[in-house]
């Protein structure tokens, strides 16, 4: 598990710098790395959501000069649509001034409501990489980044025990360390497993993963 790496490491603005590289997204940073070596002036970053894209994207930009379209998908859930003529025009400058364009989405651009023939097939030309879900270090490192970031006190052994029960998404992950943070805020407690047990119960967000029968006998 390392911060993210060089070239990029030290672009990121205040908290912008602390892209947590693992196995799940290694991939996904080292073909923004090679930018150069693209075999066209565009890539494609699809991963899910709360999973950095946005800001690897943003990282991305700041090293190569070039030119981002983050939710390029469109159809987010927030009501923007996928601007097909933007892309396209995009597309194109990009390979006349030589200036790399990274487009961000979801799921990849097969998938994509394209209705431009020309858009589409230049859209299954271009390399995608993915941010994978996050793997069970990456999740314990989000997870304890989480609470540092937010300043929350929480017992050493909390990020292991909430790893191994929650959904193992950047999005759950979100969720369940928010939670806990504001149920540490209003009642001025450390984070202990008893009290993170209570309070994710009560929010309807545990049980989703069964318990280790392992580690049952010390709960």
């Amino acid at each position: 598990m390392s911060q993210i790496s060089l070239p990029f490491e030290g672009l990121g603005g205040a908290g912008e710098g602390d892209f947590l590289v693992s196995d799940a997204n290694r991939l996904a940073v080292a073909h923004l790395e090679r930018w150069r070596d693209w075999p066209l002036s565009v890539g494609v970053l699809i991963g899910p959501p709360r999973s950095g894209r946005s800001t690897l994207a943003r990282q991305f930009a700041r090293m190569s000069g070039g030119e981002v379209i983050d939710d390029a998908q469109g159809d987010d859930g927030s009501g923007t649509q996928m601007d097909e003529h933007r892309l396209f025009h995009a597309w194109n400058a990009a390979q006349t001034d030589h200036r790399p364009l990274l487009m961000v989405g979801r799921t990849p651009p097969a998938s994509w409501a394209v209705a431009l023939p020309d858009l589409r097939s230049r859209l299954a030309a271009a390399p995608h990489v993915a941010i994978e879900e996050p793997d069970e270090a990456l999740a314990r490192a989000l997870i304890r980044h989480g609470f540092d970031t937010a300043g929350a006190s929480y017992a050493a052994d909390l990020p292991e025990w909430l790893a191994r029960r929650i959904e193992r998404s950047y999005a759950a992950i979100a969720q369940a360390t928010r939670l806990l943070d504001r149920a540490a805020l209003s009642s001025g407690r450390k984070i202990s497993i008893a009290m993170a047990k209570e309070a994710l119960q009560s929010a309807g967000v545990l049980p989703i993963v069964p318990p280790d029968p392992s580690i049952a006998q010390r709960e």
